[in-house]
């Protein structure tokens, strides 16, 4: 029997590499998200880091209604689920304007909404829905200090929503703020940056007067789930995974995915060569921070390939080919988009699996 939280008893039946996940502690992470904002109806998570049916009526079932997603198949996905407020925090233009529109007009029980930071997007959208007789519910995107998207909460942002407010086909529901930039370690310092970014968006809207603000990424979660009247839309929370864990140590959410990988070759007396390649872990942060070994210590990777990893350890002859390593991600959002399923483990038993049906880019529209 396994004797850590995190081995599986019946390991031989897990092919490798493979990424498997606990129910029992993804439904702690949901409640523990819901107890954080204090009212199920302030929470709007984010479904780009699950990208599962099965973890969307998970949340359905724990009273969470509304959504946010990235691209179109997670938004699809998550009409298929039942969900019936989905917001698409994106821009949709051109050829994914049109499937935004076909998307809508095929799941008339989901409200979607979208982004919009220009007046020329605006118009671009307005045009659209009013060619197919819809109006869509907009979302003005503010530019916070990511420097990714949108607009600048100042005179800007004024002036793009009274354009909105006089084009048909789109109705202004409110403010999208993502501070994903805010990453400290100090929570002091965090809470004191995220305030000051978030005072420049309601000082905003004590112009604007918009009933609804969405903010908030997983690092500043702990900061802006105490604040009244918006909704949060973390994503991570949810499998969690080591690069969180690390810089929220005030986050008590669980780990609950975990890399299952083998030992493949032992090339030489001090290196260690893994079934665990770029297709398999997500492999954007430098090679040291992508996967934190659970099972053992004193690994050092050295090299990954597509198909492999090398690590060093002083003692490689101490492992044998088919030995099997856990592994948490440092980054489980790409991590998951690696792979078409995740395996289930329940009370130390693999049970079955999770479909990330929105890992692809299109499901049907």
């Amino acid at each position: 029997m396994s004797t850590n939280w995190f081995e599986i008893n019946n390991i031989d039946t897990v092919d490798s590499p493979a990424l498997v996940v606990f129910p029992d502690r993804v439904k702690h992470n949901i409640q523990l998200a819901i107890e954080m904002v204090g009212d199920v109806a302030q929470l709007r998570p984010h479904i780009k880091t699950n990208k599962s049916p099965d973890v969307v009526t998970l949340m359905l079932k724990a009273g969470i209604s509304k959504f946010k997603c990235a691209t179109i198949a997670e938004a699809e996905m998550l009409a298929q689920c039942g969900a019936t407020d989905v917001l698409m925090a994106y821009q949709p233009l051109g050829p994914k304007l049109q499937r935004f529109v076909s998307l809508i007009k095929k799941y008339p029980g989901t409200k979607f909404s979208c982004l919009t930071e220009s007046v020329s997007v605006a118009q671009e959208q307005s045009s659209v829905f009013i060619s197919h007789n819809i109006t869509v519910s907009v979302f003005i995107d503010l530019n916070v200090g990511m420097n990714r998207t949108g607009i600048e909460p100042d005179e800007k942002a004024i002036e793009l929503a009274n354009q909105c407010s006089v084009l048909k086909g789109i109705t202004v529901a409110g403010l999208h703020a993502y501070d994903g930039h805010i990453r400290d370690f100090d929570f002091a310092i965090k809470k004191e940056r995220c305030d000051a970014a978030f005072h420049a968006v309601s000082s905003l809207n004590d112009r604007l007067k918009l009933p609804v603000i969405v903010a908030s990424g997983s690092p500043t979660f702990s900061v802006q789930c105490k604040r009244k009247n918006i909704e949060c839309s973390p994503g991570t929370f949810v499998y969690w995974d080591k690069g969180y864990s690390d810089l929220c140590p005030e986050q008590k959410f669980q780990t609950a995915a975990v890399l299952v990988t083998r030992v493949i070759s032992i090339p030489a007396s001090n290196k260690i060569c893994l079934d665990l390649g770029h297709k398999s872990v997500a492999a954007e942060n430098e090679i040291a921070k992508r996967i934190y070994f659970l099972n053992s210590t004193g690994f050092k990777p050295i090299s990954q390939s597509e198909e492999h990893l090398v690590v060093e350890f002083e003692k490689a002859n101490e492992f044998k080919p088919g030995d099997v390593l856990y592994g948490l991600p440092y980054h489980i959002c790409p991590t998951v988009a690696l792979y078409d399923s995740v395996v289930t483990v329940e009370n130390g038993n693999a049970t079955g699996s999770w479909k990330n049906i929105a890992r692809d880019r299109k499901i049907t529209v």
